[in-house]
């Protein structure tokens, strides 16, 4: 019960902040900063905060072969491309409609994760998935489900950025090589995604440096950074401790709290669909 107990909380606090995170968002891409700059400075930020924890703590970093293709692997499939999808959506759509998008994660994970033997079909979560397809159905269905109907195209643009993050959660499950602890994988997770991103912002023109002095923008880079860098080391922790799909939950709690931020921050009006 105490483990239980422990694997919800850890699930609410990771809801509660990466809900925040979208409102963050939408105000740096609002600010005319590019989406693949903002994921570079919030790779950045989470990164360098943990490598600052991993010499504090002398803790070992293993770098093999392996390890650096698990972890470029990790760095683009769990942050730079469906980060930099989110960030280019998050000028166009609402804060909410954002954080509903990520209701296809736990789908797509448990699917995925039934099918590769990890999870059984019982018939409990297949009525879970039916209803998870309904609400993504009333999210982009009715004509009056969107504030704008130009939304569309970035809205199924978040799903597919969310079917990233369910990739995530499969593979780290099966694939984590030995000495790949959860708080080193996160640190070069992070780590490795600024690097990959450096040569896109360069052919992509795109770096933006931080202004002075520190506008509302650059706060929020900085707030998405730290939540990256608390949330996704205890997303990794929870997947090794109770499996893909209990973590991949952490999605519906986003979109929860993702709404709720949006209308506590901007005010935010959602149909009701």
């Amino acid at each position: 019960m105490g483990k239980r107990l422990r694997g919800l909380s850890l699930l609410l606090l990771m809801g509660m902040a990466w809900g925040l995170s979208f409102s963050l968002a939408r105000i740096a891409a609002s600010g005319g900063i590019h989406p693949f700059s903002i994921t570079f400075w919030e790779a950045l930020g989470a990164g360098g905060a943990l490598i600052v924890v991993c010499l504090l703590r002398r803790r070992p970093f293993p770098i093999t072969r392996e390890l650096v293709v698990f972890y470029l692997a990790c760095g683009a499939i769990g942050m730079v491309i469906p980060n930099a999808v989110f960030f280019y959506a998050a000028a166009h759509v609402p804060a909410g409609i954002l954080s509903i998008s990520l209701a296809i994660n736990p789908l797509i994970t448990f699917l995925a994760s039934a099918a590769l033997g990890l999870e059984r079909l019982a018939p409990d979560r297949v009525i879970g998935v039916i209803l998870g397809i309904a609400a993504i159905m009333l999210l982009v269905g009715p004509q009056q489900s969107l504030p704008d109907p130009a939304q569309l195209p970035w809205v199924l643009a978040c799903v597919a950025a969310a079917g990233c993050y369910a990739a995530f959660n499969v593979m780290v499950s099966l694939w984590k090589p030995r000495g790949a602890a959860s708080f080193t994988t996160t640190t070069a997770l992070f780590t490795m995604a600024a690097v990959q991103l450096i040569p896109v912002m360069a052919v992509t023109d795109s770096f933006v440096l931080p202004g002075w002095p520190w506008t509302e923008v650059e706060w929020s880079l900085l707030g998405l950074g730290l939540i990256n860098a608390v949330a996704f080391s205890l997303f990794v922790y929870l997947i090794e401790t109770a499996g893909p799909v209990f973590t991949s939950q952490t999605a519906n709690l986003v979109t929860l709290f993702g709404v709720l931020w949006g209308i506590v921050i901007f005010g935010e009006q959602n149909s009701s669909w």
